[in-house]
């Protein structure tokens, strides 16, 4: 089965308004900016966004938060995105702030089939007893606040221990980005890509996936699979330029030794 589309913009035009997107990356490592700005183009309006972070100002999903396309973030980290703050803090955004292995396993377990699981992330703090503020007003109030969560005990091989909650996460939409991938669907994804990627394919009902490098089917070894094609409906080729259109999150240097020259 073909699954390549023959644009990002075709690949994204059935996505509704009032969507939930699964998105995967990692700071600005292996996010699927192609995919974010075709829909950012599309005009698909008050998203809920499933994302390790929101990106930085005005690229990756900050793109599509600076034009207050998103209403709603779960995610483990915004703390590199100026504008998310502002949003957040005057009551034009809510957040589900999830810890960053639980956020991973909701995402795995969407795609499993799996609708919760207990965990002892977060036991005896506010995201097992709730009070998490998710949205304020425009007076900096709160007017949503997280829910209390199921707790309960387990026999452990440590002895009885206290376990949290968690409902799994199934996206209307995934959208990942893979360094190879076949006209199946089958994908690979390189070094530190290969971070919440798998997990947003996995807990999409629909996968879109943006290939750098496209292989005919058979090319890639069946060990080197890190999502199998099952789990993506669409996948889209990149150009040459778009590959190697990738923004540093964070340049860090430090001075030339003394008698080195350029």
């Amino acid at each position: 089965m073909d699954k390549v589309v023959g644009s990002a913009e075709e690949a994204v035009a059935d996505i509704a308004s009032g969507s939930t997107i699964a998105v995967g990356g990692f700071g600005l490592c292996g996010i699927p900016t192609v995919l974010i700005d075709a829909l950012l183009e599309q005009g698909a309006e008050d998203l809920q966004a499933v994302s390790n972070n929101c990106g930085v100002d005005e690229f990756g999903l900050g793109r599509l938060l600076f034009a207050h396309r998103i209403r709603r973030v779960i995610a483990s980290y915004v703390g590199e995105n100026k504008e998310f703050a502002r949003q957040y803090l005057h009551g034009e955004l809510e957040l589900e702030l999830t810890p960053q292995g639980t956020l991973a396993e909701r995402l795995r377990a969407g795609g499993t089939g799996i609708p919760a699981f207990f965990t002892a992330t977060g036991v005896g703090t506010q995201v097992a007893e709730g009070g998490l503020p998710w949205k304020y007003d425009t007076e900096g109030n709160v007017i949503v606040a997280s829910p209390a969560k199921e707790v309960r005990r387990f026999e452990t091989a440590e002895g009885e221990k206290e376990f949290v909650l968690e409902e799994s996460i199934v996206a209307d939409y995934g959208l990942v980005r893979a360094w190879k991938g076949d006209r199946h669907g089958n994908l690979v994804f390189r070094q530190s890509a290969r971070n919440f990627n798998p997990l947003a394919a996995m807990s999409g009902r629909t996968t879109i996936a943006e290939v750098e490098h496209l292989v005919e089917p058979g090319e890639i070894d069946p060990d080197d699979v890190h999502t199998p094609g099952v789990f993506v409906q669409r996948v889209v080729p990149l150009t040459e330029e778009q590959v190697t259109a990738k923004q540093i999150e964070k340049r860090t240097t430090r001075p030339r030794p003394e008698g080195v020259s350029s």
